[in-house]
């Protein structure tokens, strides 16, 4: 017996609206379900609803409740009878058109809740945006909101990304009218799906089980060296035509591509090029790039910021376009700030790709103001600015801050005595009880030798600095047992610190705000971090790629275990962990329950996010947090946020770069009868000149106390490199004596040698042996 369907009436009285809006419908009549997505009923039917929809037609009867919503009824219906459509012949063009009902459908209902933990990146919940009143709340029926979330499985997204996607092979020229319907359809349900459904089951099926990435990637290319944006707009029902076309795809590509990336290892990124080739990334810099230049600083319109208190779904129903472009803001910047982060690991192209070529002085003189566009691409994109350009900008804000901070007071009114002896401990029990506003002040320092003496001389700046770079040397020695160091001798807080100091949050706390301090003076501290622990300072997570820093044992078994062939449950392995702190072993649950789910093919995924977040992010939670308040008590988070993880370091410690002798020289001061033309300066810096790098490391070390050159030049150095003449005649023994340096004051006592060779042996020797200090 074959189908039938009803004749063309008033899409209010038709089946779909009448009968498909029924709560259950299937559960009621579970035959009429397998008749229904026959290919003639089910197309003809979801493709008339699909033209009311493009339309902005409401045809739905009146609600049967508040919380059985006819709209959410129909969805429910249409979802659960999706399954047995898709597998009929034909099925594309019934994709489309119910994609497009779905979209509408589904973008009407309010957020399904569920655990989201691990992925704050890219909730919804979490970005900054402003609205309008809040709509009337909405609470669905939970057996609806169950059936919605439930038919929406890894299957069906299958099916749906296969049906639409899978018929397309790569191609060159631009994309015909049936791929770019395709396209618009999935990205437009996939769209407001992110903003409805919890993220991880989504973007695991879509990461790790369908070729949605580079079926999209292709897609975009082509649009892009065609220049043929403007043909996609004209399609999808989502997008009015004068939208941008890059739009909906980014909105897409970028969340699912990024989560791909957390679970890629180096081999594959790097050598085998996946998933996406190397040359192929450096253009999709380039897409992402322009797109976040031309909707934060060349539309006319500023994008606006929808506010915490609006969540994703509320603000996607008010402004469906402006929200679309936010989104794309927030994760096409988190996708070039990981492609950055990839880079930086191991450059594939030149830093400056990253930035957008319309950054010009307007710019940066706009950037430093508040509520500019130019600042506010600084909080969202900073990476389109270079570097240097953010480094003057961080450095103006400082400049601000320690300005009106000293214009309360003219008088020091912080001065402590230092055992040298016992450095850490009288630091810790005097400056910890400072408030934000003397840390911001000048702090004098008087060092007090073993014997009770007082050190004779006066801090004008010079004895601080001293104290600094002694107080982090002693405070980040691992011996002390606060940090550890990886294998490339790169430091993170020790996850047993607690085991070893019984006040260790509160060190920790302390010793951020010790760093905090040498940068808010300007002063460099040789302290390499790890990558992971400079992450946790920008509240960032850590993701499997940042594992062979930390852990390469650990690392190298889990890369075994993504890609073993064979059935992983026969391993034996559970959802736990073993820690192992100063021979005291502990098993620690990843999951709840976790000691009882064995790892299998289908949840090993899950198991390696979950064991590289533990050694990444859990074991240093506690540590890292303390670290950053104290850290965040003189530097405010807006103004790290700026940066990424390598150039905080460069903040930290400087450049790893050769430093400019002549930039160096251009920017020395001379007394005790030296000058620039004098014939032993003259000498110097020919001797200075001819050092090796790591010998003018050493020398720059001997005189500033860091081996590194500041950031902006020495121009930026405080205080500026001076060269005194030593006391003392030319006699003979005079010019015996090696030179000295005022560590940390950036002065250096030279005697007047007469010969370069005798010079260069002195000072050589000078630097090489750590000559003693002279403080007077």
């Amino acid at each position: 017996m074959g189908t039938c369907r009803c004749p063309d009436v008033d899409p209010c009285w038709s089946f779909s609206s009448q009968i498909l809006t029924f709560p259950f419908l299937w559960r009621l009549f579970p035959r009429l379900k397998e008749i229904f997505a026959t290919p003639g009923l089910s197309q003809h039917y979801v493709h008339q609803m699909a033209l009311c929809v493009k339309d902005h037609t409401n045809v739905l009867p009146a609600d049967i409740s508040s919380d059985f919503p006819g709209y959410a009824c129909l969805l429910g219906n249409l979802l659960e009878a999706a399954g047995v459509a898709f597998t009929q012949p034909g099925s594309f063009d019934w994709a489309v058109d119910f994609a497009t009902v779905a979209t509408f459908l589904l973008q009407a209902i309010p957020p399904i809740q569920a655990s989201n933990q691990g992925n704050n990146d890219s909730r919804m919940g979490e970005d900054e945006i402003h609205g309008g009143d809040d709509p009337t709340e909405i609470v669905l029926n939970r057996d609806l909101e169950q059936q919605i979330s439930s038919a929406i499985d890894p299957r069906f997204l299958l099916q749906l990304t296969n049906v639409l996607l899978g018929g397309f092979s790569p191609a060159r020229g631009s994309p015909d009218d049936k791929e770019v319907a395709a396209v618009g359809a999935a990205c437009a349900f996939l769209h407001v799906t992110f903003n409805i459904l919890p993220l991880e089951r989504i973007m695991t099926v879509l990461a790790y089980r369908t070729e949605l990435v580079p079926v999209l990637w292709n897609f975009m290319k082509r649009c892009h060296e065609n220049q043929k944006w403007s043909s996609f707009s004209e399609q999808p029902a989502y997008l009015p035509a004068d939208a941008p076309g890059w739009l909906l795809p980014l909105a897409v590509f970028c969340p699912v591509h990024k989560y791909m990336l957390m679970i890629v290892d180096n081999e594959e990124f790097y050598e085998q090029e996946k998933p996406l080739s190397l040359v192929d990334i450096r253009c999709l810099i380039v897409i992402l790039r322009q797109a976040l230049w031309q909707i934060l600083w060349l539309n006319s319109a500023t994008t606006p910021n929808f506010s915490k208190s609006e969540d994703g779904a509320s603000a996607m129903k008010r402004h469906p376009i402006e929200f679309l472009q936010h989104r794309v803001c927030v994760v096409a910047s988190e996708l070039l700030s990981q492609l950055q982060d990839w880079n930086n690991r191991r450059e594939f192209t030149p830093p400056s790709d990253f930035h957008a070529d319309g950054v010009n002085d307007v710019f940066i003189s706009q950037a430093m103001t508040e509520n500019t566009r130019a600042n506010d691409i600084l909080k969202r994109a900073p990476f389109l600015v270079p570097f240097t350009s953010r480094a003057k900008i961080f450095n103006s804000q400082l400049a601000v801050l320690k300005e009106g901070n000293s214009s309360h007071g003219i008088f020091t009114r912080n001065r402590f005595k230092i055992r040298r002896d016992h450095i850490l401990e009288d630091a810790f029990n005097q400056l910890n009880a400072l408030a934000e506003e003397d840390l911001r002040g000048v702090i004098r320092i008087t060092f007090v030798n073993e014997f009770g003496v007082e050190e004779a001389g006066i801090d004008g700046g010079g004895i601080f600095k001293d104290f600094m770079e002694n107080i982090t040397r002693a405070a980040f020695d691992v011996q002390y047992g606060l940090f550890k160091e990886t294998a490339d001798h790169l430091l993170y807080p020790n996850p047993g610190s607690g085991l070893i100091h019984e006040q260790h949050l509160q060190f920790f706390h302390f010793l951020g705000t010790v760093l905090a301090k040498a940068m808010f003076e300007g002063i460099l501290v040789d302290i390499p971090f790890a990558t992971f622990f400079l992450s946790k300072l920008k509240q960032k997570y850590n993701y499997l790629n940042d594992l062979p820093s930390l852990d390469p044992e650990l690392y190298r078994h889990l890369i075994f275990l993504k890609h073993y062939k064979g059935d992983i449950s026969e391993l034996e392995l559970y959802f736990v962990i073993v820690n192992n702190e100063y021979g005291e072993q502990t098993e620690e649950e990843l999951l709840p329950g976790g000691k009882n789910i064995r790892v299998t093919n289908e949840n090993v995924i899950t198991f390696i996010h979950l064991v590289a977040n533990h050694r990444l992010n859990s074991q240093i939670r506690q540590q890292s947090s303390h670290f950053l308040r104290g850290f965040q008590q003189l530097i405010q988070k807006d103004w790290i946020d700026m940066f990424n993880e390598h150039e905080f370091q460069l903040l930290i410690s400087g450049s790893v770069d050769g430093f400019d002798i002549d930039d160096l020289r251009a920017h020395t001061n001379y007394t005790g009868g030296y000058h620039q033309d004098h014939y032993v300066i003259e000498m110097f810096w020919e001797v200075v000149q001819n050092l090796s790098l790591a010998n003018q490391r050493k020398l720059l070390k001997f005189v500033t106390g860091c081996s590194r050159g500041p950031l902006l030049g020495f121009k930026y150095l405080e205080p500026l490199f001076c060269i005194q003449r030593a006391a003392g005649s030319a006699s003979e023994e005079a010019l015996d004596r090696l030179p000295t340096s005022a560590t940390c004051m950036n002065l250096l006592k030279l005697p007047p040698y007469r010969s370069k060779q005798q010079m260069e042996q002195k000072l050589l020797y000078a630097i090489n042996a750590d000559a003693g200090f002279d403080l007077s």
